[in-house]
Order: C-alpha cells, then structure tokens, then sequence
C-alpha cells in the first residue's frame, strides 16, 4: 500500500517547477469514471470481500488492490522504503495507510504522514501529507473482473518542499483480472492535480502488473509504473517483489524497482508489515 501521492513522490521530484496548463485533463478523467460508474450500475455486493476472506492489500506494487476490506474491518498496512537518484539516498517511512470498510463494498481509507530524509547526498527531509480517501469497490463480474473508483484528496499538512502546496486531489481506478493456474493480470489509472497552483501541474499515472500465486500463502509480481505530466518527459519504473501471509489477516511483503529512465530514482528497496482485524461493528461473517 504507499499512499498514491508518497508512492509518486520520489518520481514527481523530476518534474519539479514544470508547469503546463490544465485544460481538458479534468473533463478526460471525469468522463472515465462516469463511464465507469454507468456501466456497472447493476454491480451485486455479493463480489465484495467478506471477514472470511484473506487479506488484500495495497502493497507492495504500486498497483493498488481493486477491493474494499470487508464491511466492519479496519486494515493497517506499513512499510518502509529506500532509494536513490544519483549520488543520494532517501529514506522514508512509515507508509501507513488505514482501510476502515463501513459499508458493503465501501470502504473510508486515510494515508498517515510519511517521514522522507536524505541520508546520503543533499536533500529535503519532511513528512508527506495527511489523505483521506473514498474506495467504492463496482465489481462488474465478481470473481473474475474485479474495480473500484476512487476519489482522494491530500490535505496542506505536510512539509512544502516534500509534498508541494495547497490540497491535491486525486482520482484512481484500479481493476484486477483474475486468470488461470494462479496467474492475474491488474492495473490502475490515476489522475493527480493540484488546483491551488498557479498554474496546474497535473500528473497522469498508469500501471501494469502480474502476478502468479506460488503457494497458498505466498505471491510474486512485476509490474510496470509511469508517470506521465502533461509537458514533460515521463517518469518510468520496473517493480517487482512479492508478500507471503502470515495467517488469514496478516502480511509480510518486499519490492525492489528500478529506474527505466533518467527521470526515475535508480532504484527503490521497501519491506512491510499488514494486519487486519474484524468484527468491529459486529456484523457477522457472510
């Protein structure tokens, strides 16, 4: 899970000071989720995760999970990365997001402030900002197909020179396809902006990832991860790595991605720790 804006941030670092204009990126994204939206109206619930389902979580692929948590479950997922562009190294951490499902196939999620610092080379060290979020998970072919629609927003909490100015919004769909044999394919489109500048400076984000189950407990992935600012070269990534459950509601995960281009961090190294726990507002195990 690293929150959308920290999980771009050490890539959005390249494209500091671009500015381009904002039209016709907004109505673009808009237009998406409406089609989104309408196109599964007829959603059933019953593709929604319940307390006796395992742990799905957003980490550690930057791809993040197409389902909500489970109605009454709070979910924590952490983890800590190091990078490096250049010369330097930074470190940040912990990237903790809480996942609190209130209704059937809604959850309200919230991604804590993230400590980044340079501990070799010169740099800013600062915490990310405070962003709660909205996940409704549509689920248009439960089993197989699976999405959901997400609506963020990072609140002005954090240190300037790490997480920029003003409230950033954003927009996400990730959608996951489950294959056969273990194997899935999944990915995410997200559109960042941040319309208290003075000239916007949007970010498109698009994912890829696959992923083979290797055991009951155990997965791995690669996936392919570029941000893409309207004026400027993008920004793209290598990701790989895998998680192992520990039990039904616990996880343990690492990932290692490498810079494909000179606008990318060289590498990134990251490990975390995920638990889950149910029955909170006593509603019964489907």
């Amino acid at each position: 899970m690293e929150m959308p804006l920290t999980k771009i941030l050490l890539l959005q670092r390249a494209s500091v000071g671009i500015k381009v204009s904002m039209s016709g990126r907004i109505p673009r994204i808009f237009l998406v989720l409406a089609y989104a939206v309408l196109g599964t109206v007829g959603a059933r619930a019953d593709g929604c995760p319940t307390a006796k389902d395992e742990i799905a979580t957003d980490r550690p692929d930057v791809t993040n999970s197409s389902l909500v948590v489970p109605v009454g479950s709070l979910q924590s997922e952490n983890g800590v990365n190091l990078s490096s562009r250049g010369v330097g190294q930074i470190i940040d951490g912990t990237n903790t997001r809480w996942r609190l499902g209130i209704a059937s196939c809604l959850e309200v999620l919230v991604d804590l402030p993230t400590y980044s610092t340079t501990v070799r080379g010169s740099g800013s060290s600062g915490f990310s900002d405070v962003s709660p979020a909205i996940k409704w998970q549509v689920s248009p072919l439960p089993g197989k197909v699976d999405a959901s629609l997400v609506f963020g927003v990072g609140l002005p909490t954090g240190t300037v020179e790490i997480a920029g100015r003003g409230a950033q919004p954003y927009l996400q769909i990730p959608w996951s396809w489950e294959l056969h044999d273990g194997w899935g394919v999944s990915g995410m489109l997200t559109e960042f902006f941040r319309p208290s500048d003075v000239v916007i400076r949007p970010t498109t984000e698009a994912t890829f990832a696959i992923e083979k189950n290797v055991t009951g407990k155990m997965s791995l992935f690669v996936e392919y991860v570029g941000d893409y600012p309207e004026t400027a070269s993008p920004s793209q990534l290598l990701n790989s790595g895998g998680l192992y459950r520990l039990s039904p509601t616990q996880q343990v995960d690492f990932h290692i991605a490498f810079g494909l281009n000179r606008n990318a961090p060289s590498y990134i190294v990251g490990v975390g720790y995920s638990f889950r726990f149910d029955g909170l507002f006593a509603v019964r195990p489907r």
